[in-house]
């Protein structure tokens, strides 16, 4: 008889471990309106946040990426830039594109972080599993799906943050691309932009969640700032040499028109290929510095700042 309890219960635990599961997804999915504006929320507030302050870098990292088009030559570095920049075009300059930056971070940074999530929840209910792969498998769906719907705002930035004489702002300047170039032209880049995001949201997020559980488990670090700090730092630097080729190539294809004296680039790949043959390796990491500056920064407020405002808002830490 005891072994008939024993079978009868090893049998029940998959079916019990199953309506866990879906427990845990029902628990996560069917939130009030009010959590789930929190949980976009804080994610959007968190990236705008970071964005606004690292935004100079942005600029500069754009100039950086635009130098010598299908030329090989001495490149000049990041600070030689922000001279030239501020000495020509004055401080404001720095700040050019931030309205759209702003606009874009609130509708990407919410997007791309808040949908992490429920892809991790879904790929445990689908797989049973949220392992390394299954959170880069996140990450990557949830980037590159926030990329399409707010890449209109991204080619509205860069054009911005090339052009010191748009005065006018940005909605002028949205009216004058659409005018001249079609409205497909607010989609210039999508392709690389997609790939880029979902490897950037890939291999920062889940190198952010997989080192917190590492950290947590391996020292006696807890949640909190340091745990925060020390596991966003690591996500900067992983994010950044993954990404910064991809980034590179989006750049170019979204200021093409300011691109072709050296000839249209057909796609992400035909960009690749010609900036390897005419610029060398050492082009697709133009601007890869200021990436960093940029991206490492951005990365450790980002995340020390929406693990506190979702702890304000009640919600748990990623």
């Amino acid at each position: 008889m005891p072994e008939g309890i024993n079978n009868g219960s090893s049998l029940q635990n998959p079916s019990n471990d199953s309506g866990e599961i879906r427990m845990k997804f029902n628990q996560n999915w069917c939130a009030s309106p009010s959590k789930v504006a929190s949980h976009f929320g804080t994610s959007g507030v968190a990236v705008a946040a970071a964005t606004g302050i690292t935004h100079p870098l942005d600029v500069l990292k754009v100039r950086l990426q635009m130098q010598l088009v299908g030329q090989r030559g001495p490149l000049i570095g990041m600070g030689q830039t922000f001279v030239e920049v501020v000495k020509k075009e004055g401080t404001r300059s720095l700040y050019l594109g931030l309205t759209p930056a702003l606009t874009r971070s609130v509708l990407y940074g919410g997007l791309r972080l808040g949908l992490y999530e429920p892809c991790k929840n879904f790929c445990e209910l689908a797989f049973e599993s949220t392992n390394i792969f299954m959170k880069i498998a996140s990450g990557a769906v949830s980037g590159a799906f926030a990329t399409l719907l707010t890449n209109p705002v991204e080619v509205l930035k860069v054009r911005l943050q090339m052009n010191p004489n748009a005065r006018r702002g940005a909605i002028n300047e949205l009216q004058k691309i659409v005018r001249k170039e079609g409205v497909t032209a607010l989609w210039k880049g999508v392709g690389p932009a997609m790939a880029r995001a979902g490897a950037l949201t890939a291999s920062q997020l889940a190198t952010y969640d997989e080192f917190k559980r590492v950290l947590m488990k391996r020292t006696p670090l807890e949640e909190g700032f340091y745990l925060h700090f020390m596991s966003s730092t690591i996500a900067g630097l992983v994010s950044t040499l993954i990404t910064a080729p991809m980034d590179m190539v989006k750049t170019r294809l979204m200021l093409q028109r300011e691109s072709m004296s050296d000839g249209a680039y057909k796609n992400g790949f035909h960009c690749t290929y010609k900036v390897l043959i005419t610029e060398g390796p050492r082009g697709l990491y133009k601007g890869g510095f200021a990436i960093f500056a940029r991206l490492g920064p951005q990365t450790t407020i980002t995340f020390i700042l929406c693990e506190k405002l979702r702890e304000i808002a009640g919600l748990k830490a990623i």
